[in-house]
């Protein structure tokens, strides 16, 4: 196995809603992500999502639904040679207090059992706070995208000397170390 990356979905790697994306017609990839995740994948790169899904909790869809939309992102990848290794969700609406919902680590937490390896230093990339702090109590190395909600986010991770960039491309350029 390569070196692991962490994605966030919503505002990462497609196009985040205020509504939620509750069908496949409604993920839209943001320009270049997809092609960052196929860059990753060239160099050996293990990619994985850990995604609050609350929708399915929310009953706004189910998960049926929720396979076809990841259906539609691997497909969409797969069209420009990229691949996403696996993908770990929580389905839990905020009040239910889950270990898994970030900011817990609880997705961290699986995604290193399932890998067995350590997370220590394995970029995670969200465009929230509660990516950040969820990477940070994993031991992964938190990298905000001020794609979805990064924008809001950039002085809050400004000042906890989190890594800031522009969308994923910039991010994955940064991983590997293409100026």
């Amino acid at each position: 196995m390569g070196q692991l990356v962490i994605l966030d979905r919503d505002g990462v790697i497609n196009e985040d809603s205020n509504t939620f994306i509750k069908s496949p017609a409604e993920w839209r990839p943001i320009p270049g992500s997809l092609e960052a995740i196929a860059r990753l994948n060239r160099a050996s790169y293990q990619v994985v999502v850990a995604t609050n899904q609350s929708g399915v909790g929310r009953r706004l869809f189910d998960i049926r639904t929720l396979t076809a939309i990841h259906q539609r992102m691997r497909q969409e990848l797969a069209a420009v040679g990229g691949r996403i290794d696996a993908i770990f969700f929580c389905p839990h609406p905020p009040e239910a207090e889950c270990a898994c919902r970030k900011p817990a680590p609880g997705l961290f937490r699986e995604i290193q059992e399932r890998l067995q390896i350590s997370l220590e230093q394995v970029p995670a990339i969200g465009d929230s706070m509660r990516d950040m702090l969820a990477a940070r109590a994993a031991g992964a190395r938190p990298m905000l995208v001020l794609t979805g909600k990064g924008q809001s986010m950039r002085l809050t991770a400004e000042a906890a000397g989190v890594s800031i960039f522009a969308d994923l491309n910039a991010a994955v350029h940064a991983i590997l170390g293409i100026p």
